[in-house]
């Protein structure tokens, strides 16, 4: 079996309120030092056979992913 990653994240000039809630929190924590948070998510598909990087991006660009304001990357994970 093989697993294709795909990261998805918003677009650099997208806003990320969820990101921006999480850098707000940091210093309540005590962390002063990070500039800026983004936030994305990460999707594992399982192929049967050999990982199919072709297949994983038509899934990423077709469901996956709103190609307006995110981008993705795809890649075989060992």
């Amino acid at each position: 079996m093989a697993r294709v990653v795909v990261d998805v994240m918003l677009k650099p000039e997208i806003l990320d309120p969820q990101g921006q809630a999480v850098a707000n929190a940091l210093p309540r924590l005590g962390v002063s030092d990070v500039a800026s948070v983004r936030i994305g998510r990460r999707v594992e598909i399982d192929f049967s056979g050999e990982a199919d990087l072709d297949r994983a991006k038509e899934i990423a660009d077709k469901l996956l992913a709103n190609p307006v304001i995110e981008d993705y990357t795809v890649r075989v994970e060992q």
